[in-house]
């Protein structure tokens, strides 16, 4: 492929997605930093973790992402007495012809939300595990393949702690990215309450720009977006300060950090990198790339000690300082 046609297929990728940022943005006000990144998890088939307080319309727009998507959605509400069989599926019997058979679950579907995911408990959650990590799904003694593409979008509210049932380690690694939603600005939210408060304005139906085939298409554009060697040992190197801080002159974190991010966290960073270069038109990844995806990949793989929450010391200050201290090449 040669530079002026790889050039001009990252031109029409480019403009496949400002189309979908403008259909979602018609419907979801603000928000525009999650919309992206949910639109890099939809471009790398990558899971991704919502975290942010009720009422910030987090569900909304994982909705109104999948109405502009043309593939299968689901939906799936955790509680606390939810089972794996309602997830996955289960056998059910057949008197007719005297065996069982498999009813397949509502995860079989190319965009499954996975709402408050941490309302259910550790055997419910565990159920996305082999979902998740190898896209399919094993019940009875049989496994079934999972769609292409697969993507888990699951939620969580930070502030509740009744009912709730902390996400193991093992699982929360599997997402690519761990987002936060934060509230609207004055002028998002004003704009907001005007649409909703104008009687002449129905429910905006949204339509389907983005089709399965095109998908496949971006991701193949994405999987040939220029890495350089330096931007690869720049990704390394931030991955390493988060488990030895003292090599990059940063002991003072040593005692705030249990455990650093695994090399699973590496490739997501390669992967994120090179979406995001993809959505800003270009066929190279550049240092700013890997610096804008390093909070929403780590926060979630650090694994903090107590020393931390007793200095208060969070993730995402942990990795300001780490990229901070990297040097840039």
């Amino acid at each position: 492929m040669t530079d002026v046609t790889i050039m001009n297929s990252i031109a029409e990728a480019h403009t496949t997605v400002a189309e979908l940022r403008r259909e979602v943005g018609r419907v979801v006000i603000g928000q525009q930093a999650l919309v992206d990144r949910l639109i890099i998890a939809l471009l790398i088939r990558g899971h991704v973790l919502i975290e942010g307080l009720p009422g910030l319309a987090k569900t909304l727009v994982v909705k109104t992402l999948a109405g502009a998507f043309d593939a299968t959605f689901k939906r799936i509400q955790f509680t606390p007495d939810l089972l794996p069989g309602d997830i996955t599926g289960t056998l059910i019997f057949d008197p007719s012809a005297r065996q069982f058979t498999p009813r397949l679950g509502p995860i079989f579907a190319n965009l499954v939300l996975a709402d408050e995911v941490n309302r259910a408990p550790a055997k419910v959650q565990s159920a996305l595990l082999e979902a998740m990590q190898e896209r399919q799904v094993t019940i009875g003694d049989a496994s079934y393949q999972l769609p292409d593409p697969f993507i888990v979008i699951a939620t969580q509210n930070p502030i509740e702690h009744e009912g709730t049932y902390t996400l193991p380690e093992a699982q929360v690694d599997r997402f690519v990215m761990k987002l936060r939603v934060d509230y609207p600005s004055v002028d998002d939210e004003l704009r907001m309450l005007g649409l909703y408060l104008d009687p002449t304005i129905e429910a905006i139906a949204v339509r389907k720009v983005l089709s399965t085939a095109s998908l496949h298409a971006l991701s193949r554009l994405v999987a040939g977006v220029h890495v350089d060697e330096k931007i690869r040992r720049y990704i390394v190197q931030i991955v390493t300060a988060t488990r030895a801080p003292a090599d990059f002159k940063l002991p003072h974190l040593a005692g705030h950090i249990a455990f650093g991010a695994s090399p699973r966290a590496t490739l997501a960073f390669a992967h994120v990198a090179k979406a995001t270069a993809l959505l800003e038109g270009r066929a190279y990844v550049i240092p700013e790339d890997v610096k804008g995806a390093a909070y929403d990949v780590l926060r979630h793989r650090l694994v903090l000690t107590y020393e931390a929450a007793a200095d208060q010391m969070t993730a995402d200050r942990i990795i300001d300082q780490i990229v901070g201290a990297v040097a840039v090449p």
